[in-house]
């Protein structure tokens, strides 16, 4: 073995977004046990393409006695990786009434009632971005959220401030395939005329995931969509960066500046 330049991955660092898997064109990381790895010392071409897309700084290049690279081998791997059977998105109905999806009307309130955050303004089931079908009819025409599974445990007034009036669709990046959430994206942007996107995500540096598979996405589907980008805090409120993202009503007014 030669002495080459080739990545190194920090563990203690390496939180397991895995922003980094699909910026690796030769398919050299995956995320096992909530970290990053390197495969195999033949994928990696130690050029480096996946450094800038780690929010942790987990990733270096350095010089160490290692295999050499082999292009024929990545050829190999690649090919097997597209030969794989993708997870198919889920038929309109699979038989299993959690994975059903269901669009029921949202009662209007009035009075008193319209300023309770208790109304859930929850229209269709389900909302799992691994179970919605992609064709489901209630993304047709829909000012879509994606949202992060723990943005609604932080914060509280979610239905009437984020959810009233749109579809949604759930899930973590970290804990799931982030390669998956980019194809089903992709998918149901293609399919559905989207009239907006708003991503609703935890300021944690793993989550920023969510924003930068949406994008991606948007970008795969050949679309052009108006995107809100909105970080919630860990103690549930609306950080100050993202005040443009917030909704009219929650921005400071001017007599509070």
């Amino acid at each position: 073995m030669a002495r080459r330049k080739i990545v190194r991955i920090d563990e203690e660092k390496c939180n397991g977004c895995g922003l980094c898997i699909p910026n690796c064109a030769e398919g050299a990381l995956q995320i096992v046990d909530g970290k990053a790895k390197l495969l195999s010392e033949r994928f990696c071409d130690g050029l480096g393409a996946c450094l800038g897309h780690c929010p942790q700084d987990a990733i270096t290049i350095i010089e160490r006695e290692a295999e050499d690279f082999d292009e024929e081998a990545v050829e190999t791997h690649l090919h097997k990786k597209e030969s794989e059977p993708k997870p198919q998105p889920a038929p309109l109905f699979t038989g299993c009434p959690s994975s059903r999806p269901l669009h029921f009307n949202v009662p209007k309130a009035t009075g008193e009632r319209a300023s309770t955050p208790s109304i859930s303004m929850l229209s269709q089931w389900p909302v799992q971005l691994k179970l919605v079908p992609v064709n489901a009819p209630y993304f047709q025409d829909a000012d879509l959220l994606v949202i992060a599974d723990c943005v609604p445990f932080a914060y509280a007034n979610l239905h009437q401030d984020f959810l009233k009036g749109k579809a949604v669709v759930m899930g973590c990046p970290k804990l799931d395939d982030i390669r998956y959430y980019k194809e089903k994206l992709t998918e149901i942007f293609k399919t559905n005329s989207i009239k907006s996107i708003t991503v609703a995500y935890m300021e944690v540096p793993c989550c920023f995931g969510l924003v930068r598979v949406t994008e991606e996405a948007i970008r795969g589907s050949g679309k052009d969509f108006p995107l809100r980008k909105v970080k919630i805090g860990i103690r549930g409120e609306i950080k100050p960066e993202e005040e443009a993202e917030v909704p009219r009503h929650l921005r400071p007014s001017a007599s509070h500046l």
